[in-house]
């Protein structure tokens, strides 16, 4: 099983357009103002957003976009004018992130683990 689609809510898809494109995601499906879809930078993976009422939608998504270098990339966002809700920290889970909100609150962690990811070294043993 490989994990290739997540979906996400938002109150206005078309601003959430602009906050995903400013982040690289490709717009590959536009259906505004009810649905579009993402391919990422690197990877199979798409995103997706579909319209919604957000007001009660208290789910807790979290969305991680693992990168390289997230010194390099948070200074790109920067200077577009991406605003962070954090510094980049190096966690205890052996993980360098750092944390941010889309337009609709939804927490969206940048981040680089490499092969802490699936490997750390507390990973239960076949």
């Amino acid at each position: 099983m490989d994990l290739n689609q997540v979906t996400i809510p938002a109150k206005d898809v078309a601003l959430s357009v602009k906050f995903y494109q400013n982040l690289g995601l490709k717009l590959i499906v536009d259906a505004l103002p009810r649905y579009v879809r993402f391919e990422c930078p690197i990877g199979n993976s798409t995103f997706s957003i579909h319209q919604a009422d957000t007001s009660e939608n208290k789910n807790g998504i979290t969305l991680y976009f693992e990168v390289k270098s997230v010194e390099e990339v948070v200074a790109n966002l920067k200077a577009k004018g991406v605003n962070f809700d954090s510094e980049i920290v190096e966690e205890s889970w052996l993980w360098k992130e750092i944390r941010l909100s889309d337009p609709d609150q939804n927490q969206i962690k940048i981040y680089h683990a490499g092969k802490n990811r699936k490997s750390p070294p507390w990973r239960i043993k076949d």
